[in-house]
């Protein structure tokens, strides 16, 4: 069910008037937002490659970043994790303790050709980060473990909370918000976690820089009037934020 375009909320995320709990992290943007207006479709679009700008190529490795690494020809070498650390290094078989924060995927792998052209006739080197600490969402409500964590590949909603440990005990897993920048646009959408489980839709992807809050909460409470008409939503629901 839609509702009339421009509906209003006076008092969204305006926590002295509608709530004496904290806003979830990463929410204080939304504490001017004013009215939602519903967008066509159930799905909330990917962000562009414009508004992933900041978090997109080249990227430069950074402390803490996990990176495969992949010698072509060596299965000893290859499908390996390595885990940059705090001073910006990493340890890989044969080519000893190498220095790589700052650098890009294609400048470690140059790095790691040149170490391992001693003991392998002309290696073949791919790396890939499969972590990226800059790439991140947040992840808060109720859940175990609110917090921001890496993006890692593939991530959809059921696998973020689950990164976060889990539903609290008496989590409301119908109410799922998700925030995302689209277009330059703040959008979000609601998601009902037990209608994904039982296949009634896909599973949405997560991306860098979503906020994801699970449960009650003024970042749900931006729904009230939609849910007020509509209690049982089995789709999920797209609006746009002013």
């Amino acid at each position: 069910m839609r509702m009339n375009l421009g509906i209003i909320v006076p008092c969204a995320l305006a926590l002295s008037a509608c709530s004496s709990s904290r806003p979830p992290l990463g929410t204080e943007g939304y504490t001017g937002v004013q009215q939602v207006t519903p967008i066509a479709g159930d799905t909330l679009p990917a962000p562009t490659n414009e508004d992933q700008a900041p978090l997109t190529g080249p990227y430069l490795i950074g402390p803490n970043d996990k990176l495969t690494v992949n010698v072509f020809g060596v299965q000893e070498l290859s499908d390996r994790t390595v885990q940059v650390d705090g001073s910006g290094r990493i340890a890989f078989p044969l080519a000893g303790e190498l220095t790589v924060v700052g650098k890009t995927t294609s400048e470690v792998s140059a790095l790691l050709t040149q170490q391992l052209a001693v003991y392998i006739r002309n290696p073949r080197v791919t790396t890939n980060v499969e972590e990226a600490v800059s790439h991140v969402i947040t992840v808060d409500g109720q859940v175990r473990e609110p917090g921001i964590y890496p993006v890692t590949r593939g991530m959809t909603l059921t696998s973020t909370i689950a990164i976060a440990k889990g539903t609290s005990e008496f989590a409301k897993l119908d109410d799922v918000v998700v925030f995302r920048t689209v277009d330059k646009k703040r959008l979000v959408a609601l998601y009902n976690l037990k209608a994904i489980r039982r296949g009634n839709y896909p599973d949405p992807r997560i991306y860098a820089g979503d906020l994801v809050v699970v449960g009650d909460s003024p970042a749900r409470r931006l729904f009230k009037d939609v849910l007020a008409a509509a209690p049982a939503i089995t789709t999920p629901i797209i609006y746009l934020l002013r």
